[in-house]
Order: structure tokens, then sequence, then C-alpha cells
């Protein structure tokens, strides 16, 4: 019952939002920043200790700004996805430009599926949306399932009005089974922290022992595909670009963790110039390196 209760206010957010000009979202956003960083503190100290790590060079004042700076971001992200649930074609295309679209193109015109690794950085979300329209694949994106399954089965339809098809990551190994009839994309989140240790690929990420997930890499060197990277840069309040990279990986010439190592270099890189906008929020490091 409390579960139905989440969902139906969700739900009444959702369409409170849908009538709200943007300027007025950013209003609420600013409020909601009030709360969670001076009031709630939400996961401060997760914040704060994320940054101090992976930016040891950095005098004290710097890693206070950036964890400003992110806070508000964090909030920007939340009401932009609560609104993306209903937000026009027109309205996504304009306020979230997708380039290089050459690149995965080229793939599918020689049949080819591709892999498209991507980040909680930026907005993902609007990517979601907003990827299928661009390129000539099935996009597929990879989710991890609710708690509430009724926001879950609404989120979902939600997500994939514009043509993204949506899988849960436990049926991943039932896309690359059997060979689809048409290439697909298959974009994976690849900067989440795995729950199985024992298969994980250790990198330096950001100043720290890293442990990554295995799936990435295991399917593209099993199936042969292609790897691309997902570059998200916020141009301004409400707008993003996103651009694709080819990580020109050869799966059965690579060294065991070459590819996730390729896919975290540019993900450092994209955070070392701007770090506000990645997740720092979520315990990336909470698992320690066994030797």
């Amino acid at each position: 019952m409390l579960k139905f209760g989440e969902y139906i206010a969700f739900r009444f957010l959702v369409a409170i939002l849908r009538l709200c000009p943007f300027r007025v979202v950013y209003l609420m956003s600013d409020f909601a920043f009030f709360i969670i960083y001076y009031m709630t503190r939400y996961r401060r100290k997760v914040v704060y200790n994320n940054l101090r790590k992976s930016f040891p060079e950095k005098p004290e004042n710097e890693i206070k700004k950036i964890e400003k700076k992110f806070y508000r971001h964090l909030c920007d992200i939340t009401f932009e996805s609560i609104k993306g649930m209903t937000i026009n074609k027109s309205c996504l295309e304009k306020r979230f430009k997708i380039k290089n679209i050459e690149i995965p193109n080229s793939y599918f015109i020689n049949g080819q599926s591709v892999i498209i690794l991507a980040s909680h950085y930026g907005n993902w979300e609007y990517g979601i949306l907003a990827t299928n329209m661009a390129i000539m694949h099935q996009a597929i994106s990879l989710y991890l399932p609710l708690k509430n399954k009724h926001s879950e089965k609404y989120g979902l339809k939600r997500r994939s009005r514009f043509g993204m098809q949506m899988i849960a990551v436990q049926e991943t190994k039932s896309i690359f089974e059997n060979k689809p009839e048409t290439p697909v994309a298959v974009i994976m989140a690849a900067d989440q922290s795995p729950s199985n240790l024992e298969r994980a690929i250790w990198v330096k990420f950001l100043n720290q022992d890293t442990a990554c997930l295995h799936g990435p890499e295991t399917y593209t060197k099993k199936i042969g595909l292609p790897v691309l990277y997902l570059k998200i840069t916020k141009v301004k309040r409400g707008y993003y670009e996103m651009r694709f990279e080819d990580l020109k990986i050869q799966p059965d010439k690579t060294e065991p963790g070459e590819i996730t190592k390729k896919y975290f270099f540019n993900l450092e890189r994209d955070i070392s110039e701007a770090p506000e906008y990645w997740l720092w929020s979520h315990r990336r490091w909470k698992h320690s390196r066994i030797n």
C-alpha cells in the first residue's frame, strides 16, 4: 500500500511539472537544492569523501565549490527527468543535441551491432529518451528493476515512448544469444559498482583502485562488437550535447581489462573537465581491492 502511495505521489508530481514551464521547474530545483544541501544534508559525507579522494591535489575551497555545484546539478537533473516523462520530441531535440551520429550509422550500414558505453554524467535520462530518434540502430538500454513495480511500469512506458527498447540487466544475455534481424545498439551504463566482486575488473580511476563491471568487456570480446563511448556535455542549464566517440577496439586483440580501462580513461577525462556533472552521491568505492 505504501509503494502504491509513493507511485501516486510521483504521478501527481509528473502531472504538476507537465503544466510548468522550465523557468518554474528550475525555481523548484533551486528550492530543492536549499532543502537537501543545507537542511537534510543528503549524502553530504559520501559526496565530500568521493571528491576529496578523487582530487587530492585540489584545495579545500575548490572541493566545497564542486560539491555545491554538484548538488545544484543533481536537483536540476532530478526535476528535468520528471519533466522528461512528458516532454515532447521538439522540445527534447532542442534541449538535447546529438552529434557524430555518422559513427554508429556507419556500423549499421555495414550490418554491425554496437555496444555503447554510457555513464551517470550530465543528463543520462534525456539520452535514453533521445538516442533511438537519432541513430539508425534499434537502441536498447539496460535498466535496474525498481522495488516499486507501479513506478517501474510507468517509467518504462514513458522512457520507451520515442522508440528506445528497455531491457532489465538480468536479461542482458538474451540480447546476444541470437543475432538480431537488424543491427542493434546496446547501451550500458558502465560506471556502476559491481555486485560480483569475484568477476570485477579493477582499474585505477580518479586516483583510486576501482572495481568495475565485467559485463561490457565480456560481451564485447565474446561477440566481437565495436564499442562506442557517449560523451555528454552540459552546454548551459537545461541544455546538453551528446557525442559518439569510437573507442576503435579490436576485441580479439585486446588485453584483459583493456576495454574497461579505455572507457574509464574517457570518463575520467570528462569528469576532470567538469566534475560537478558526475553522480558523486553514489557509493562508487564501497569495495576494497583484495590482493
